[in-house]
């Protein structure tokens, strides 16, 4: 942004919650340099400088191999758990008091990260973070849906199996690319993890249509939808989202750098807003969108034209759709709120 959103200092301070955040694609560009480094046989750049050019994406599925590139530097315990912190350190530094963080354990434990170290390092940089940032985690666990059936089955166990699954966990996912990997082949392993008491926050809609959409909502219980762009061009969708209060995770940024939508000015976010879907800002993969959770609410408010009554809304949007128990989300609804009513008062006239 040349020049910077009149908004923008009351969006950093403003105390947000964060649903759509992909734990490798969080990596900054500093830590990206330091795995790097310590994997000198990856492609990936050690120069914090030539990441930058690293992450110039030319479409959806040139983002996926860059991506994966990324998640190849993730071979051990310890990088698992100093990426789960430094990744804390960040929304710490943006206000971000709580975040369901979607985590891929295929693509680490392939690597040969032992399933139970895995899990105690989230853990470890969970409670870390928690107690020297004040930044609440809670994880997501997605199926790579590339990755086919075989990923779903081990991402199922990993997320049901008792003395596995992370006391964090609270969601099962479905990430990677839509075109070719139809959802409701998925259904048995979402209807394990809904029995196993997680709830189901699939993408879908992004690159595909609204039947995807659909699909989710149908055969994968979606409680939430990942995306959901192509849902503006459906109606009867749109409806149903709203009456449903079905929430979407909105990524802008995002989906301008993977093509899922040609221009900002085209994207359909006050087309959620104007049918009354339930929507939530979110970063996505922010270091590799050159973006932040701070700046997708700056660029929400030239979208939608709000004020700082209308950012704290939808920072509210978040908490409401978020997994937190009754007394966290109050709790930093009434942040919002005091913060919000301090900030006007101290800037009035």
């Amino acid at each position: 942004m040349t020049d910077p959103h009149p908004l923008l200092p009351f969006v950093e301070g403003l105390p947000k919650a964060e649903l759509h955040v992909h734990h490798v694609g969080s990596a900054s560009p500093r830590i990206v340099a330091q795995l790097a480094a310590r994997h000198p046989d990856s492609e990936v750049p050690t120069d914090p400088a030539a990441l930058a050019e690293y992450f110039s994406f030319t479409d959806f599925a040139h983002f996926i191999r860059v991506y994966l590139s990324v998640v190849d530097l993730v071979r051990t315990p310890e990088d698992v758990r100093l990426l789960t912190f430094e990744i804390a350190r960040d929304m710490a530094r943006q206000n971000i008091r709580y975040a369901e963080l979607t985590i891929t354990p295929w693509s680490s434990t392939r690597r040969g990260i032992e399933e139970k170290a895995f899990m105690a390092a989230i853990e470890e940089a969970r409670h870390q973070a928690e107690s020297e940032l004040g930044v609440v985690l809670r994880w997501i666990f997605d199926i790579p849906g590339e990755a086919g059936l075989e990923a779903a089955e081990q991402t199922a166990r990993l997320a049901t199996e008792e003395g596995v699954r992370p006391e964090g966990l609270v969601a099962f996912g479905l990430g990677g690319p839509e075109i070719g990997v139809p959802r409701p082949q998925f259904k048995p392993y979402f209807d394990r993890a809904v029995a196993a008491g997680l709830h189901s926050v699939p993408h879908a809609g992004e690159t595909t249509g609204p039947g995807t959409v659909w699909d989710a909502i149908r055969e994968l219980g979606a409680e939430r939808i990942g995306h959901g762009t192509s849902s503006a061009q459906d109606p009867e969708l749109l409806a149903y989202l709203a009456e449903h209060r079905i929430p979407l995770e909105v990524c802008p940024t995002s989906n301008i750098a993977t093509r899922a939508v040609a221009t900002l000015d085209e994207h359909p976010l006050r087309t959620f807003v104007d049918a009354g879907v339930l929507v939530t800002i979110n970063s996505d993969d922010p270091p590799m969108f050159g973006t932040d959770l701070n700046t997708e609410y700056v660029v929400a408010a030239r979208l939608l034209d709000l004020d700082e009554r209308g950012l704290a809304a939808l920072a509210r949007n978040a908490v409401e759709a978020s997994f937190l128990d009754e007394a966290g989300k109050a709790r930093i609804a009434a942040e919002i709120d005091a913060y919000t009513d301090a900030y006007l008062a101290a800037n009035a006239g």
